[in-house]
């Protein structure tokens, strides 16, 4: 009978036209069980997980180096590609535009390249438009990898390696990478093992820094600190005496005995000195005399002058 789904053989359709399978037809397998849920630690992209690693890290007394939040950086222009090899700063790579007109800068920057064993790559003008976010690159780019930074905790370990009394710097407020890459030359001119940035609002390892620093930044590491207040708190547990350079200070450098102990050398911006915070941490506040009619020194002037200091009375 027609309309008679009952009937033999009557088959009962979907709106769409097609057999319905139900639960028990071909979507069986699509409906069992994939077992129980992991747990959050267990699962890599989740939060719990991370901080479970971290923990781990911590445990098995290995500080993570920590490269740098920006990734590779690119420096483009003739000029600028030139300065880094002469300046020995570490390239990844160096790009030239297929078309690019060859000069004696670029056959420089070719001689330079082949004696330090750097890889020159020919690439699309478009790619390296790409690359360099569309600046003025003349053909030719410089692919720098991520500084890897120290843990904080490995400047003294160097310290302890050397059979030394640790010496630190600290920078508090330093935006300039230029100041960056000065005060990390002095660090390691007069004998610091190794300079502390904060992570947030203070300049960073960039090209820039690495010129001034004329590759002393190879020689000595720099460590990233997420809080600098607390960072000098450990480093006070650990026995150091942290001293912070400021144009109020209650003791004038030469007059103050340094002796040869463990220390750390807190330097702020030339504008702002110490943050209130870091100034209030320190154990002791240090002038560097200068003449009335001056202000301030910037960061890298002062560290040199401070770890000079130093560095004589440790002889």
């Amino acid at each position: 009978m027609a309309g008679n789904s009952n009937r033999r053989g009557a088959v009962k359709k979907s709106g769409k036209g097609n057999p319905t399978a139900g639960s028990g037809g071909r979507r069986r397998k699509g409906l069992e069980g994939k077992g129980p849920t992991p747990k959050a630690e267990e699962r890599p992209y989740h939060k719990q997980y991370k901080m479970a690693r971290a923990a781990e890290r911590r445990s098995a007394g290995k500080p993570k180096r920590r490269p740098g939040d920006s990734g590779p950086e690119w420096v483009a222009g003739r000029n600028a590609v030139a300065e880094l090899l002469q300046a020995g700063v570490p390239v990844k790579a160096i790009h030239i535009a297929e078309d690019a007109r060859r000069d004696e800068r670029i056959a420089e920057i070719f001689r330079l390249a082949a004696e330090r064993h750097v890889a020159l790559l020919e690439v699309p003008k478009s790619e390296l438009d790409k690359f360099t976010g569309a600046a003025v690159h003349q053909g030719v780019a410089a692919k720098l990898e991520a500084y890897e930074y120290a843990h904080p905790d490995e400047l003294l370990e160097r310290a302890a390696e050397l059979g030394e009394p640790p010496l630190v710097v600290m920078l508090d407020g330093v935006t300039d990478p230029r100041n960056l890459g000065a005060v990390i030359r002095s660090a390691a001119g007069f004998g610091a093992h190794g300079v502390v940035i904060a992570e947030r609002r203070a300049a960073s390892m960039t090209a820039s820094a690495w010129k001034s620093s004329a590759g002393a930044a190879a020689r000595i590491p720099v460590a990233r600190a997420t809080n600098l207040t607390r960072q000098l708190k450990a480093y006070q547990d650990a026995g150091l005496m942290v001293i912070g350079l400021a144009a109020d200070g209650d003791v004038s450098l030469p007059a103050l005995d340094l002796g040869s102990g463990p220390l750390v050398v807190v330097i702020g911006s030339e504008g702002k000195g110490l943050s209130r915070l870091v100034s209030e941490t320190c154990d002791q506040l240090v002038s560097i005399p200068t003449a009335s009619s001056l202000e301030s020194l910037n960061a890298g002037v002062a560290a040199g002058i401070a770890l000079y200091a130093i560095a004589q009375s440790r002889v």
